[in-house]
């Protein structure tokens, strides 16, 4: 009989290692193959996780056909059988994934959560009770608005008030100064020792020519004087207030507008080319014309100043009385008839050597006033203006989407919190500032830019959904960051409250009666 040579057993190195539970069970990925099989899925293949092929009865399976030959032998020798005794692949250790099951993390929505879900929960409560939402606001702006009842029409404004520190070292010092140097508006004015501005109106008088200094030319100024110290008001008691009791008194007799031109209006000879400036001595009596002459040109020395040559402008100043409040609120009622009489009075004298211009205590505090309420027609055009910008922005093509009614009432709901938030300042006794009539203004831009903000979160929104699904999902998304802002802008607008300057508190104290 033919000796055949024994098949080569595996080496030591090749041989598989093995354990307990492995002969038991079968490797961990094949386990694992069987439970995705059994579950319907597809084992993840890998380069040993082949297939396991069903279990039937016969024979040992043999090695695939495609598997390389040994060594030697040829084509036609037969195959060894891979049974019991061969090689087993080598265990693919899986890869360790990173699962941190206990770790602890730092939640930083510690306040954006709460207020997200809180915001859901209202943005629910819109949608499902959207009258109640509509109507409250327009009842809570119409019972806030009555506070206009007590908006004051004609109420003055002191401009020093509003717009100097409240506690400023300048009025202190001033304290100091009235305290030491007291004056006397009724008995003896002075200009000079007025530590506070005083109730004046003052006119401006320039030549046609190239000096005023002509008796023609000074009876057109006397002219101009007599005019306006006979200016009367009318008051409500039928009682009429005349210049010379408002005007600030020397003594027994009203502080002259012009010292030159009195004396002049005494004495009509009097010769106005031997004029010295700035110090005249008349009959005895010395007369500055300090600030009472411009466009002076003036000659060689003259007894206490220089001789007058020219002058092409004079000035004319009528103080009035401003300590005692009663005597102030006359002087102020006299004022304002001497600004609406202005221009009558200058066209009833039909001058033609001068020309006048005025200016007086309250020009700018009235001009500030003038200009502020300029503002209102331009409010109701620019809300007209911001309400066919947001309904063309919001505009659609499709209906659905569509959301130019949503813009219209975005603006209508800033202005009813200009209604309400005016309305409760007033009922609270805070006195209207005339600057605050600018701020809808910037209440507007600040409404509007929220509400386009909540209409691209509704466009996000599912169609599909229930419109309180879809509020809660608007709410819930935006309200928080709008919520955020708006905190920002109170702070920012807190700082003018606690500014020094009043007319940027718009708090001032109680004045109603």
């Amino acid at each position: 009989m033919p000796w055949v040579e024994p098949e080569p057993g595996p080496s030591p190195e090749q041989k598989p290692k093995l354990t307990k539970q492995d002969s038991a069970t079968g490797p961990e990925w094949y386990q694992k193959s069987e439970e995705s099989e059994s579950e319907g899925n597809q084992p993840p293949l890998g380069p040993l996780a082949s297939p396991r092929p069903p279990e039937t009865p016969g024979p040992p399976a043999l090695e695939r056909d495609d598997a390389p030959l040994p060594e030697g032998d040829d084509a036609s020798s037969p195959r060894p059988s891979v049974l019991d005794d061969a090689p087993l692949p080598e265990e693919e250790t899986p890869e360790p994934r990173a699962i941190c099951r206990h770790r602890h993390r730092c939640h930083t929505d510690c306040l954006e959560a709460p207020l997200s879900r809180a915001f859901q929960w209202l943005g629910w409560q819109v949608g499902a009770h959207p009258w109640i939402f509509l109507l409250a606001p327009l009842m809570l702006t119409a019972a806030l608005g009555t506070g206009f009842l007590y908006l004051p029409e004609e109420e003055e404004e002191d401009l020093e008030e509003q717009y100097t520190p409240v506690g400023g070292p300048a009025k202190a010092e001033r304290r100091f100064v009235q305290g030491h140097f007291t004056t006397n508006d009724s008995y003896r004015f002075s200009a000079s020792r007025r530590s506070t501005e005083a109730n004046f109106a003052s006119l401006l008088v320039v030549s046609y020519s190239d000096s005023l200094l002509d008796p023609a030319t000074f009876a057109e100024v006397s002219k101009l004087d007599g005019a306006v110290q006979d200016l009367r008001v009318a008051r409500e008691n039928g009682s009429q207030i005349q210049y010379q009791q408002v005007c600030a008194r020397y003594r027994a007799l009203c502080v002259r507008p012009n010292p030159l031109l009195y004396a002049w209006q005494e004495n009509k000879t009097l010769n106005l080319s031997s004029i010295s400036f700035p110090i005249y001595n008349h009959g005895g009596h010395r007369l500055y014309l300090t600030g009472f002459f411009g466009g002076r040109i003036l000659g060689g020395s003259l007894g206490m100043g220089h001789l007058l040559l020219r002058a092409k402008a004079m000035r004319l100043l009528y103080y009035l009385k401003t300590e005692d409040p009663e005597d102030s609120v006359q002087s102020k009622q006299w004022l304002t008839h001497f600004l609406e009489q202005f221009t009558n009075i200058t066209n009833t004298l039909a001058l033609k050597k001068i020309e006048v211009v005025h200016f007086t205590s309250l020009s700018r505090q009235l001009e500030f006033q003038a200009t502020s309420m300029t503002v209102i027609p331009v409010f109701h055009l620019a809300y007209v203006l911001i309400i066919l910008f947001a309904v063309t922005s919001c505009f659609r093509f499709d209906c659905i989407r569509n959301k130019m009614c949503v813009a219209a009432f975005g603006v209508i709901s800033a202005f009813l919190a200009v209604v309400s938030g005016f309305g409760l300042l007033l009922h609270i006794g805070v006195p209207f500032v005339i600057i605050v009539a600018n701020s809808p203004f910037l209440i507007l831009g600040v409404g509007v830019d929220d509400m386009f903000i909540m209409i691209s979160a509704w466009h996000k929104t599912s169609l599909a959904d229930d419109i309180p699904e879809r509020m809660s999902n608007v709410y819930s998304k935006v309200a928080v960051s709008i919520t955020i802002t708006t905190i920002t802008n109170i702070l920012a607008f807190y700082t003018g409250v606690m500014s020094s300057f009043r007319q940027q508190m718009f708090l001032l104290q109680p004045k109603r009666k």
